[in-house]
């Protein structure tokens, strides 16, 4: 929104002229009289338009999660490990270029580069309508292609950048929560259609799953040149981004996001995978088995996205560190299950019934409930912990905030990339366990093992209390429910969570 040498609204022409222009000088969302002239809607216009691109971003980035709902293996040529191999690739990718799509709003500007980012979908899209019209292909042009469909990942990143600069402080975690979740039901929302197709047209007819989203990244594309707007002397903090990436919480949170979100999205390519095989397993033919597997395979990445919103509630009354605490220890016990059900199918040549069918549901959509609200509870530590760390600096206030709100965006960025590598990991084990041992025992085994330790690093750093204090640096209460301020940057919001004293370095 334009604006005069004082900082004051100037009447010429206000959110008309700005439309025109898609590209916004001095915008300032702490101003309120800009925010309430014109500021709040042109933010909430980028926002419902972000949240569109970004979630058939999602959904296209997990397109091959769908597809192998119609990819009998005598008709395509791929076992259980190639395919896992395939979701690894398309995840790994998504999680590298996380880190340049950061940085590709500032450079390029927001609505060029979700005009770019969805447009540019369209090239996977369309190979893999080509690649599943021509089955028997060699494993390596799936790899291609999945590798593609990964930039679709990547979306989530320039998107949450490019909306955090749209919003006041005060209503960042809404805007970005929002945002995310968002994008994260566009999973759900692809099996969803996947589910339909088969219904109605059997599972030989994955082109018209394809051709939906063929149609969404049009309108996406199109939406984002006619709707957003570009900032002017948007910048991102790569300075900062430098810092967290050697900073011991910059890396313990990353961790633990591994854990939450590399579960979600990995798990997202999994699940109807191995859904599918039990079926199968069972007896039931190719079609009957894609079509019992779509029926259930939706319901986890659905109850992942909503869950998030549900953990961003319980870290705000309870604090992100209790809450990511419990959901680790829920998660461990949790894949236990799985384990049990996993070595009785194994004993049992395939076959999975009776009780042990229910528990395996069950467990693995609680295991998708479980990462949704850890996703939250992780992102709401991070504004949290540099908050407080920020108070223990000798800053004058202003530099101060500015130190933790730089310092918190970052890390959101990079804990996004590298918790995305979490779903690579995840379909990796599991396609080392189908290959030595035929069934997903072990790889779950591995899965309980990182959860178990990723609580344990939760309560040792954000939530034991020393037994006395010890002299030498600054000290502040982190993650806690002490937090001397409260944040409100972040996916989800603020305060973090938890009881413990943070040793903060002194201002250089």
């Amino acid at each position: 929104m334009a604006q005069g040498a004082e900082g004051a609204p100037v009447s010429r022409g206000g959110a008309k002229e700005m439309t025109r222009s898609h590209v916004i000088e001095n915008w300032d969302p702490e101003d309120d009289a800009q925010w309430e002239s014109g500021g709040r809607k042109t933010a909430m216009r980028n926002l419902y338009w972000s949240v569109f691109a970004e979630h058939v971003g999602f959904s296209v980035w997990t397109l091959f999660a769908v597809m192998v709902l119609f990819m009998p293996e005598d008709v395509y040529g791929l076992d259980a490990p190639d395919k896992f191999l395939v979701s690894a690739v398309v995840t790994l990718t998504g999680a590298f270029l996380r880190i340049p799509y950061t940085l590709a709003t500032a450079t390029f500007g927001g609505r060029n580069w979700t005009m770019f980012s969805a447009f540019v979908l369209l090239i996977p899209a369309g190979a893999m309508l080509w690649i599943m019209a021509n089955p028997g292909q060699p494993l390596w042009l799936y790899l291609v292609v999945g590798a593609l469909a990964g930039l679709g990942g990547a979306n989530f990143a320039s998107s949450m950048t490019n909306i955090n600069a749209f919003f006041p402080q005060r209503m960042k975690g809404w805007a970005l929560g929002l945002n995310a979740g968002g994008g994260n039901l566009g999973v759900a929302t692809i099996q969803v259609v996947g589910l339909l197709v088969i219904a109605v047209a059997g599972n030989r007819s994955p082109h018209w799953v394809i051709a939906v989203y063929l149609v969404l990244l049009v309108v996406a594309g199109i939406g984002a040149a006619l709707k957003m707007d570009n900032l002017e002397h948007h910048s991102v903090d790569v300075a900062s981004m430098k810092d967290v990436s050697t900073d011991r919480d910059g890396w313990v949170l990353s961790l633990l996001y591994i854990g939450t979100f590399g579960s979600f999205i990995g798990f997202s390519f999994a699940f109807g995978q191995m859904l599918t095989m039990t079926f199968t397993g069972n007896g039931q033919s190719p079609a009957d088995a894609a079509l019992h597997a779509a029926q259930i395979t939706f319901l986890g990445p659905l109850l992942g996205s909503l869950t998030r919103m549900m953990g961003g509630r319980l870290s705000d009354r309870f604090g992100g560190a209790r809450v990511t605490l419990v959901t680790f220890l829920a998660m461990a016990v949790t894949t236990v299950a799985l384990i049990v059900t996993s070595s009785i199918q194994a004993a049992d040549g395939g076959r999975l019934s009776g009780g042990a069918l229910v528990l395996f549901f069950v467990a693995f959509l609680t295991l998708f409930a479980l990462t949704g609200m850890g996703n939250a509870s992780v992102y709401k530590m991070i504004p949290s912990v540099y908050e407080a760390r920020s108070h223990g600096l000798d800053l004058p206030e202003a530099a101060r905030a500015a130190w933790s709100r730089a310092h918190s965006g970052a890390l959101i960025g990079v804990a996004g990339a590298v918790g995305a590598f979490g779903g690579f990991l995840i379909n990796m084990t599991l396609r080392s366990s189908y290959q030595s041992s035929g069934s997903a025992t072990s790889a779950f085994v591995v899965f309980t093992v990182f959860y178990v330790v990723a609580a344990v690093i939760t309560w040792t750093v954000y939530l034991r209390r020393p037994t006395a204090a010890k002299s030498g640096p600054v000290r502040a209460t982190v993650a806690g429910g002490a937090a001397p301020e409260k944040t409100r940057a972040g996916a989800g919001g603020a305060e973090a969570g938890g009881a413990t004293e943070e040793a903060v370095p002194t201002a250089r």
